[in-house]
């Protein structure tokens, strides 16, 4: 029996989701609460009993720190000694929606923030564990200049880069651990502590299925602690089925929900401002559809991704997805057909058309297995589907049907 695998849409975690999954683990965080009202901010700064606190609004965008909230409070994250404080500030978080450069124009709602222990950092270094291909198999990779983006590091001081391979079978040995701290520049005793938490970050790597498990920083404390400061993790989406419960916190909040509905039917969808829908199979052909119908002078309006295991039935809800978007003028359909059968892409089409009563105009380029059954599939249907012969073709005839309204 074939078995079809289709490709999933990256999971995401909330910051403090994140930091649980590692401090459940035995990985040294800060300490943390969450807080979904301003009364359980305030009651959660108390608890902690910090020299100082860190507020941090939750959601998945980055450049939480230079936002504003509509709320007219700028800032996503603040610092305080007074829990007080964190109360007021939470009340002009919680509920309000916060605009950084990554989020939308009118920004993304704040359900929850994270309110911990603010904690001096004398060092930071840069540490990570990851799946690598040339390896095959987990590698560890630490700089001791931390705090930055790695490729940066990468580029002007690779001789800062240490790389160390890690055996499946035995995994992190603590030679190779002690050799990594002593690489980030960990020096007595904090050296051994580097170390386990070096062990501890595999253990959890292997736990939960991730593919990188990033630690930037991987800093120490003026006090002598090894502290996970930001982590970022990512999952072997096809290990789903034994990891329900982290799959199970996907926040799918701040999608569009044109997205989620999409994600139903194993779609990827990224919604752009033009009036030409693009539906094709591929993020590389996605993106050279966008691009020559740009070229031809036309606007995508979308890019809806097919991925490799296709049925009718994600066909005709394709269709459904983008002929409901009222910008979409008309839709280029652009299949190669490796994977994918063309005769079953071709079948999709005629029967979304003759349901749905497609009322913009469709042009289709096909190619690959099944081709000329497909092809035929379309001629015979008496539907009024332009063809094209390729992209080029496609993509002029698309722009042309946009011009004439």
């Amino acid at each position: 029996m074939a078995v079809q695998l289709t490709p999933r849409r990256w999971l995401n975690l909330q910051e403090y989701q994140s930091k649980k999954l590692m401090a459940d683990h035995g990985v040294t965080v800060q300490r943390f609460f969450v807080a979904d009202t301003a009364n359980d901010a305030l009651e959660a700064a108390k608890r902690l009993k910090a020299r100082e606190i860190v507020l941090k609004a939750q959601i998945l965008a980055g450049g939480r720190g230079k936002g504003v909230f509509n709320s007219g409070l700028k800032g996503g994250v603040h610092l305080t000694k007074d829990p007080a404080e964190v109360g007021q500030l939470a009340k002009q978080m919680i509920g309000y929606n916060l605009a950084t450069k990554q989020t939308p124009k009118d920004g993304v709602k704040v359900k929850k923030v994270m309110v911990a222990e603010a904690l001096d950092i004398s060092r930071e270094t840069y540490f990570a564990i990851l799946m690598d291909r040339a390896s095959s198999g987990p590698v560890m990779v630490g700089s001791p200049q931390g705090g930055v983006d790695i490729e940066e590091v990468a580029a002007t001081t690779p001789d800062l880069i240490f790389k160390e391979e890690i055996d499946i079978f035995e995994g992190v040995k603590e030679s190779q651990a002690l050799c990594m701290a002593e690489n980030l520049g960990f020096k007595g005793p904090l050296q051994q502590q580097a170390a386990d938490q070096i062990k501890k970050l595999y253990n959890l790597f292997l736990k939960i299925d991730a593919t990188q498990v990033e630690v930037n920083p991987f800093g120490e404390t003026p006090e002598g602690q090894v502290v996970c400061f930001d982590a970022k993790i990512n999952f072997d989406d096809n290990a789903e089925f034994r990891q329900k419960e982290i799959f199970a916190m996907d926040d799918k909040s701040e999608n569009e929900p044109i997205e989620n509905e999409a994600a139903k039917y194993d779609l990827k969808y990224i919604g752009l401002d033009g009036n030409i829908a693009c539906f094709v199979n591929g993020a590389g052909l996605a993106m050279a559809t966008c691009d020559i119908i740009s070229l031809n002078g036309g606007k995508p309006a979308n890019f809806l991704d097919l991925g490799g295991g296709v049925k009718e039935a994600q066909v005709y809800q394709a269709f459904k997805l983008l002929s409901a978007d009222p910008k979409v003028e008309a839709i280029l359909v652009n299949i190669f057909g490796g994977i994918v059968n063309c005769a079953i892409i071709a079948n999709g089409i005629t029967k979304a058309c003759r349901e749905l009563e497609l009322k913009v105009p469709l042009v289709v380029r096909l190619e690959g297995t099944n081709v000329h059954e497909a092809q035929r599939i379309l001629k015979e249907s008496g539907l009024p589907i332009t063809s094209a012969s390729d992209l080029e073709d496609a993509a002029k005839k698309a722009v042309a049907c946009v011009a004439k309204k």
